[in-house]
């Protein structure tokens, strides 16, 4: 059933990303209500209703999910207890399912290795001992990766030689964790997708992603060599994913271009920092078919509308450079209200079209 406009979307989570979700559904004619923790969360300062809660709070939820007539979210670390219960009082899309299994490495890479997705070689560690048993199994030069709540290079420790163990035990936080062995890769690049209420599966470009410190730092379309190469298979296999979660939303999947094909990384049940290019680069932009698909809506189109398109993220101090950016006319500035330009922080991107 489609949500006509003028019904209220409720977000949970109110960082940039539910920011822009909300602005792509203002222009669709719809009002959104966010639900966050954080008084000064970018998100509320472009919505029609705020409620400031933390997502343990089950009576500010129940009231939240009352006063709207569907609801998404804008992350994954969020504990799938308070999306059961909103899911049990609204439609909620992309469902409590799918965050269950992106939010813990473990749960993802033995769901995607049962739909038979080459991943890298892992091993589950869940103490100190277990780190010596996966470094055996898997071998180094690795990576250990907190089962939870990591992102952007949060939450992980690079093991060199069996002798960096303890250091990367204890820079995780002795968390149960996973450990990825080393792929040898040319290039990282995503996949992005929406999946109506009706399966109907859209696909955008693959951008040629690069990262600095864990966070991404570029984002490329039309990818060229290797990614475009692979990109067909990864997108078949990011559709295989969303089918298999009956999804419903826009859904990122990572990936490692091998020389032996594409490997999957990790995914983000959400709208990704990747797909920012969508919004000047796209015939529909992630954010906007996103909410489409919430609402029930037919899908839109994907295609670039650009010869090259490339979104870069700003870090830190450099969104401070905003007059700079202005004064290219390539250029479209988004800030995200943040008042706090803190090292390692997502302050904005900008997106150049380019000939």
């Amino acid at each position: 059933m489609m949500l006509p406009p003028a019904s209220t979307i409720g977000i949970v989570g109110g960082g940039q990303l539910g920011r822009m979700l909300a602005i792509a559904a203002a222009r669709l004619g719809y009002r959104v209500h966010i639900y966050a923790p954080d008084a000064d969360s970018p998100a509320a300062e472009v919505a029609a209703e705020f409620t400031c809660a933390g997502y343990d709070d089950l009576n500010a939820l129940a009231m939240f999910a009352a006063r709207v007539d569907v609801a998404t979210y804008e992350f994954e670390n969020i504990p799938v207890a308070a999306l059961d219960a909103l899911a049990a009082v609204v439609p909620l899309h992309p469902s409590p399912r799918a965050i269950g299994v992106a939010q813990d490495r473990l749960a993802e890479k033995t769901f995607v290795a049962d739909l038979g997705v080459p991943v890298a070689p892992w091993a589950p560690v869940d103490d100190r001992a277990g780190l010596d048993a996966a470094i055996a199994a898997v071998g180094t030069p690795a990576i250990l990766k907190t089962r939870r709540f990591g992102y952007d290079g949060k939450g992980q420790g690079r093991l060199a030689t069996p002798a960096d163990a303890d250091a990367a035990w204890d820079q995780i936080g002795q968390a149960p964790a996973v450990l990825e062995g080393h792929v040898a890769f040319d290039r990282e690049f995503s996949v992005l997708l929406c999946r109506g209420q009706d399966g109907a599966v859209v696909t955008w470009d693959a951008p040629d992603n690069t990262h600095v410190d864990g966070i991404l730092a570029t984002s490329i379309v039309p990818a060229t060599g290797i990614v475009a190469a692979q990109a067909a298979d990864a997108t078949a296999t990011a559709v295989r994913i969303a089918d298999a979660l009956g999804y419903v939303g826009t859904l990122a999947c990572e990936f490692f271009a091998s020389t032996a094909g594409p490997v999957f990384n990790e995914m983000a049940p959400r709208v990704h920092n990747s797909g920012h290019w969508t919004i000047e680069g796209a015939r529909t932009s992630q954010f906007e078919n996103h909410i489409r698909a919430v609402c029930g809506l037919p899908l839109g189109g994907t295609d670039t509308v650009h010869p090259r398109v490339e979104m870069h993220n700003l870090i830190g101090d450099q969104a401070n450079a905003w007059d700079e950016i202005l004064s290219d006319p390539t250029a479209h500035l988004h800030l995200y209200g943040k008042a706090d330009a803190r090292p390692g922080r997502k302050m904005g991107h900008v997106t150049r079209l380019l000939d």
